[in-house]
């Protein structure tokens, strides 16, 4: 089990949150990007029989946001625990 995160005031539980957000929507946009960026490049590369660019395109992106939601999930658990201690 994790050990609990000291109390954050208001302040520093937003500042966290912005931050968090910030990075992964960075996440968000370069994954967005980089697939459709280098479609052409990765497209003479197959993966069972599909190319690459298709591949990255419909699965691992997906795969990818999925990855940056469960961070963003149970990050801000851990970040609304800690101000909730702080104010109780």
């Amino acid at each position: 089990m994790d050990k609990p995160a000291a109390p954050l005031s208001r302040e520093q539980h937003w500042h966290k949150t912005r931050r968090l957000t910030a990075i992964l929507l960075l996440g968000w946009l370069a994954t967005g990007f980089c697939a459709a960026y280098f479609a052409r490049e990765l497209a003479g590369l197959s993966v069972f029989g599909w190319p690459l660019s298709f591949y990255l395109a419909a699965q691992g992106a997906s795969l990818v946001y999925l990855a940056i939601l469960a961070v963003y999930a149970w990050r801000m658990r851990k970040l609304d625990r800690a101000a909730q201690e702080r104010r109780a």
